[in-house]
């Protein structure tokens, strides 16, 4: 073996029941190198990393680590050989404290007591290396998303791992964020820490990698330079069909205002404090901010998943009481959640329950479901948002990350909801699904629903959104109109400069 080449995979293939996950997948990856995955949902992206990572066993082919093959890993032998995997899904322990979550495991001698002291101020040393500013000894129920997967990359680094797998480690996080994360990344390089990366975001892709290998269906597509390559030519050979243009010029025609939020305040983990604003009919008003603004606690008051500690909720200009969820949901208020697996779509339910849970009531009797009643609801929404399954039956889980949030918005449009709340609804999901997930955003705000839409892209604030409200430490620092969006007149605000 090379002995520039750590990770070298020869023939990897991986069946699931009606799916080729892998076929015959070789590819090498070098020391000291940032080396992506690219691909859409289904590509094998996932069950590639997996079966380095010793979370999954290969039907056939090896692997080699090291110069040391094997036919198949287990997680902790992975472990030995120096690889540690972020995944999307946090594996973490919500009751513990931050710096117990990182060390839990990895520095504990069952004959002597763990030294809690030490394992804090490590952590602090951590997020230090990281830029990051955080309270160690703060519960992990207590912290945002954002903050939970940096909590898992900082985990990563107290193993002082020689690889390191990274499945959408951006996700949840802002611009400022990133830069703070790539800095790190560039940092581990140098170290000689080889980093494979899995991300959807085309920029970082080629800010961050040295190569790019694309996967379509399982398939291992191209290995690429990332200096030689360009983003058409990745998405020619990702889904091998032309997508167009990412956000399309639309005719923007706002109605009355549907939804008044006046003073709200809130104490969730991040305290709101005095936002008010209108939303209309057919409007997309952005909610931007940086991790820690409150974007997400905002969603969550005016869908009644937070207590509103102050301030009050119009709708159609006549005061309402949303105290829980239910209560919003009859106001006509629907909301897909950053978490899609924990709070969007319950996984355990098909396609079908889960699109018909909030409507429930609607469709039977006291004793009875009309069962015909919501078949025509769901193969309504089935057909409407295009969502690939081989039948209304199969489990959320089975599905693709870009299936499953279609499965969450059909939810909320089957109930007929008139205000929709999207709260990083293209986290996670591939290109293609991107573009689908964009162009129905934009057909719900021609049909006169009123949507709030919480990202930190970018790119998606500035080119989906009519009108921005920019937070910052759960406070609003102010609107941008259409016509003065830019990158610098977002992050003016979003730090805190009004």
């Amino acid at each position: 073996m090379n002995n520039d080449i750590v990770v070298s995979v020869r023939e990897l293939s991986k069946d699931y029941p009606g799916v080729k996950a892998l076929d015959k997948v070789s590819l090498d990856i070098r020391k000291g190198e940032v080396h992506a995955l690219i691909g859409e949902n289904g590509a094998g992206k996932s069950t590639l990393i997996k079966m380095i990572a010793g979370a999954e066993h290969p039907d056939s082919g090896t692997i080699e680590i090291f110069g040391q093959q094997f036919t198949s890993l287990e997680p902790l032998l992975s472990k030995a050989l120096g690889i540690a995997t972020i995944y999307q899904e946090f594996n973490l322990f919500p009751d513990l404290t931050i710096y117990e979550n990182i060390f839990m495991g990895e520095k504990f001698d069952r004959k002597v007591f763990p030294n809690l002291k030490q394992w804090e101020e490590d952590a602090k040393a951590i997020f230090k290396e990281m830029n990051v500013k955080i309270k160690v000894n703060k519960r992990v129920a207590e912290v945002t998303t954002a903050y939970m997967q940096l909590i898992e990359i900082a985990k990563a680094i107290a193993k002082d791992s020689k690889i390191l797998i990274m499945d959408e480690p951006t996700a949840p996080l802002s611009n400022v964020e990133v830069d703070a994360l790539f800095a790190l990344i560039r940092h581990l390089k140098k170290k000689g820490v080889t980093i494979i990366y899995i991300s959807h975001r085309m920029g970082e892709i080629f800010d961050i990698t040295d190569r790019i290998t694309v996967m379509r269906d399982g398939k291992k597509i191209i290995t690429l330079d990332t200096d030689k390559t360009n983003r058409l030519e990745l998405i020619h050979h990702m889904v091998n069909r032309d997508l167009g243009d990412n956000f399309p010029k639309r005719e923007i025609n706002n109605g009355d205002v549907v939804l008044e939020a006046r003073h709200l305040c809130g104490n969730s983990s991040i305290a709101v404090k005095d936002v008010s604003f209108k939303l209309h009919g057919g409007e997309i008003l952005g909610l931007g901010g940086l991790v820690g603004a409150g974007r997400t606690e905002v969603s969550r008051l005016l869908f009644g998943s937070d207590k509103l500690v102050s301030g009050e909720i119009l709708i159609d200009g006549k005061l309402v009481n949303i105290s829980s969820p239910k209560k919003a949901v009859l106001a006509g208020i629907g909301l897909v959640p950053e978490d899609r697996k924990q709070h969007g779509a319950i996984q355990e339910l098909s396609i079908r329950e889960n699109i018909s849970l909030p409507i429930i009531k609607r469709i039977s009797n006291s004793l009875f479901l009309d069962t015909d009643e919501e078949n025509k609801r769901v193969v309504k929404q089935r057909d409407a948002l295009s969502i690939k399954t081989p039948s209304l039956n199969q489990f959320a889980k089975n599905l693709s990350g870009g299936n499953q949030q279609k499965v969450v918005l059909a939810k909320w449009l089957a109930s007929g909801c008139r205000i929709l709340i999207l709260d990083e609804p293209t986290r996670g999901v591939d290109v293609g699904a991107k573009q689908e997930i964009y162009k129905l955003i934009y057909e719900l705000a021609d049909q006169g629903i009123a949507i709030l839409l919480v990202t930190t892209e970018m790119e998606e604030l500035l080119g989906l959104c009519d009108r921005l409200l920019i937070l910052s430490e759960g406070s609003c620092m102010g609107f941008i109109e259409r016509n003065e969006f830019s990158q610098k007149s977002v992050l003016e605000l979003a730090s805190g400069n009004m």
